[in-house]
């Protein structure tokens, strides 16, 4: 089954207002880039989930006390709008990325294209590619978490809703939590419509203080689902070990 995703990535993510989009990261640790992909290309997604031979592994949330629900890791070759996006996105996120690590005093650098970075994942081991569709039911959620795959680790992250709220299923928000330093930690709800994405601070940001900045962390999660089907496409520039 072929999967499209018009207009090209890089077309669509040229339109957006990205001064905006990187004020909303630096403010809030997430952004959400409208209309990213298609109802088109969101079905044929959702509905390419079923076919095994693309994915590498399986993994049952229950087993390992993620929560409820399921989700498969992408074999390489990706699908073709998945690699769109995760070449056309990663070099509009690295000189936020660089931004953020020179920020809170962490000496790693990205390197201008997702192919270079790639390249360093894979001379440390990290192989194995992190895109992933995860699929819920009833009853089904997503603890809070980070997606942490080895020593390297592209700090940013993007989640596109596969799904329409309210007409494919209920419930099931994205969730987003802020743990900062000696107080209370932050949950922010994120409204997505079919084809919306979030991109969202992977493990930690920096956050301007009194004495200069200071790192806080963030985990990211989906609320029970009410009814229906969820599918969500997650698009992770680090590969895994």
């Amino acid at each position: 089954m072929n999967c499209t995703a018009p207009p090209p990535a890089a077309d669509r993510l040229a339109a957006l207002d990205w001064p905006a989009l990187e004020t909303a990261l630096d403010r809030d640790g997430h952004a959400v880039l409208p209309a990213l992909l298609d109802a088109r290309a969101c079905a044929e997604l959702s509905a390419g989930y079923a076919d095994d031979a693309r994915y590498r592994s399986r993994v049952v949330m229950a087993r390992h006390g993620f929560g409820q629900g399921e989700y498969k890791y992408f074999a390489y070759p990706l699908p073709e709008p998945i690699t769109q996006l995760r070449t056309a996105l990663y070099p509009l996120l690295a000189p936020l990325a660089n931004r953020w690590n020179e920020a809170m005093g962490i000496d790693v650098r990205y390197p201008a294209s997702h192919a270079q970075f790639l390249r360093r994942c894979h001379a440390a081991g990290q192989h194995r590619p992190t895109p992933l569709i995860l699929a819920y039911g009833p009853g089904d959620y997503n603890c809070l978490h980070q997606d942490l795959y080895g020593e390297h680790v592209f700090p940013l992250q993007v989640a596109i809703l596969l799904s329409e709220p309210q007409r494919d299923f209920t419930g099931g928000e994205f969730v987003l939590t802020t743990q900062r330093p000696r107080m209370q930690s932050r949950a922010e709800v994120v409204p997505l419509r079919q084809g919306d994405a979030v991109a969202f601070a992977v493990h930690h940001r920096p956050v301007p203080g009194a004495r200069g900045y200071y790192r806080v962390n963030q985990r990211h999660g989906v609320s029970q689902v009410r009814s229906g089907r969820r599918y969500t496409l997650g698009i992770i520039f680090h590969d895994a070990q």
